[in-house]
């Protein structure tokens, strides 16, 4: 499993591999606080927006991780970006994760695409045999999405980590797919991009 930087190219969205002068076309789009609720390290101004693309190139330099923007296909602009994470090649896993879209394309066909394209290429491209996601057990929003897509709850690690500035304590709830259970899930994602 040897996860190298690529575009993957859908209908609605195009992965790009992110680019450290992204982050400018990031910040004009992910600067709004609902959308970084959930997550241990908001996003408050430009240089936040920095600092968050060079730890995800530093950790894809170290080959741990593979981010990428999410571009919308009709006006060319990034909208978001997501990664896979926590690869370990010798056990064949990943994880996907650090998503996050702008409100405007958010419950749109944006989000399920970029899962689409995520998930196949991990398991036909990449060999994944398992691939994770998690989320603080508070965002219902999120566990129903990744349920919709149909990974597996696994459960919840409980006073998993200690959010910067607020200190509130988060409980984190695990999903996976594993490549046997793909298939099923592919033809579920696949199904809620038809038309109509």
């Amino acid at each position: 499993m040897n996860a190298q930087p690529v575009t993957l190219q859908g209908r609605h969205v195009r992965l790009a591999p992110l680019q450290a002068d992204d982050a400018t076309a990031l910040a004009e789009v992910g600067l709004d606080p609902a959308l970084w609720q959930w997550v241990p390290t908001p996003m408050h101004d430009v240089a936040d927006m920095r600092a968050y693309v060079d730890t995800a190139l530093a950790e894809q330099a170290r080959g741990v991780a593979l981010p990428f923007t999410i571009v919308d296909v009709g006006s060319g602009r990034i909208i978001g970006s997501t990664r896979y994470a926590n690869i370990v090649p010798e056990h064949r896993r990943l994880e996907i994760g650090w998503t996050w879209l702008a409100r405007a394309f958010q419950r749109t066909a944006a989000n399920s695409e970029a899962k689409l394209l995520l998930l196949t290429h991990a398991f036909e491209a990449l060999g994944a045999q398992r691939v994770e996601l998690k989320t603080d057990a508070l965002n219902a929003q999120s566990r129903a999405a990744i349920l919709r897509i149909g990974a597996t709850e696994e459960g919840t690690f409980r006073s998993h980590m200690i959010i910067p500035g607020s200190g509130r304590i988060r409980d984190t709830v695990y999903f996976s797919i594993l490549a046997s259970e793909w298939p099923a899930a592919k033809a579920r994602l696949a199904g809620r991009l038809l038309p109509g």
